[in-house]
């Protein structure tokens, strides 16, 4: 599989890469060794950068992840994971608990060191928790090698665009904001550019928006944006095709994006996303689609804090079942 460098990182990742939030039965139930499989199956496939957090199945995915890949050698996958959110309504990013939840992580990982640690979805806490007291942990960790980068990850663009400047960070994961009925994400990239940060997308499908079986009822969509990505994926289905094939085709095609998250427990789903990267893109029926979705105009909504959120014409807000 092709692999493109993350910022300014020595890591080179893979254009499609595996979330590991499906192993903690976020979306379906699913048991151990399916878990397992499916690792195996993405390792396999080429997808050997992998993406956790404890607050995924409430520390079940990193769990399951960590049977799977006990048995891989250390150096041929990269790992991330996260720390300071825990909870649908459980944060915490004091310096306590980063270090007490990195060695929590590093036990359930069978792992001696993280790639890369993510402070995670900190548009919740005020900013000053994050400048002050959570990044400067995250580096006291690199400089002990027990991470080798250290990086933010949230839901707001705004998010990015008001933090970055004041902490070092080395990636940031941007979710749902470059995908067939979103590419707000291409306007943070100069900024990313400049500072040299690694960007890793994730949610290519944006948390089921883009599915014929309809948008789940938790998701925090207006109603017009499920509206309008069903009638894509229906036209996608009508065509003979599969909208999940052409989005996943569309997100890993831009050469500026190192990376694109997607996450599934089944093996087969697995393998037909690392397939479909390989095959040419449908570009009639890319015109198509993006034509439906087209009023959309990158229409999100809002996540954490008020100040994060200034420039969204939605008042809708995060829901506990985002898993960025």
């Amino acid at each position: 599989m092709e692999k493109r460098k993350l910022g300014k990182t020595s890591l080179d990742v893979p254009v499609l890469s595996f979330g590991a939030s499906s192993l903690g039965s976020v979306f379906r139930d699913i048991d151990r060794e399916e878990g397992i499989r499916t690792v195996h199956a993405a390792v396999d496939a080429g997808m050997n950068y992998i993406d956790v957090s404890p607050y995924y199945g409430l520390t079940k995915a990193e769990t399951v992840l960590g049977e799977a890949i006990r048995s891989l050698p250390r150096s041929s996958y990269t790992l991330s994971t996260k720390a300071g959110r825990y909870g649908e309504n459980e944060f915490d990013f004091s310096r306590k608990r980063i270090l007490g939840s990195v060695q929590e992580s590093l036990a359930r990982l069978h792992t001696d060191y993280i790639d890369i640690l993510f402070l995670h979805d900190i548009e919740f806490v005020e900013p000053e928790i994050i400048v002050e007291e959570a990044f400067p942990t995250l580096l006291e960790l690199k400089e002990k090698g027990i991470i080798r980068y250290a990086g933010i990850c949230g839901l707001p663009l705004q998010l990015f665009e008001q933090m970055l400047p004041q902490v070092n960070a080395d990636a940031i994961i941007s979710y749902c904001h470059y995908a067939l009925n979103d590419t707000s994400l291409l306007s943070l990239l100069p900024l990313l550019e400049e500072k040299g940060v690694g960007l890793v997308n994730a949610s290519p499908l944006s948390m089921g928006l883009l599915s014929t079986r309809g948008t789940p009822e938790w998701h925090p969509a207006g109603d017009r944006v499920k509206e309008l990505c069903l009638k894509a994926a229906r036209f996608c289905q009508e065509q003979g095709s599969d909208i999940a094939k052409l989005a996943v085709q569309f997100s890993t095609a831009n050469e500026q994006i190192p990376t694109t998250l997607v996450s599934s427990a089944s093996q087969r789903n697995i393998m037909n996303n690392a397939s479909w990267i390989e095959e040419p893109m449908d570009h009639q029926l890319l015109e198509e689609v993006l034509r439906i979705l087209a009023p959309l105009n990158n229409e999100t909504w809002s996540s954490g804090l008020a100040q994060y959120n200034t420039n969204i014409n939605t008042t809708l807000n995060a829901t506990k079942e985002e898993q960025a």
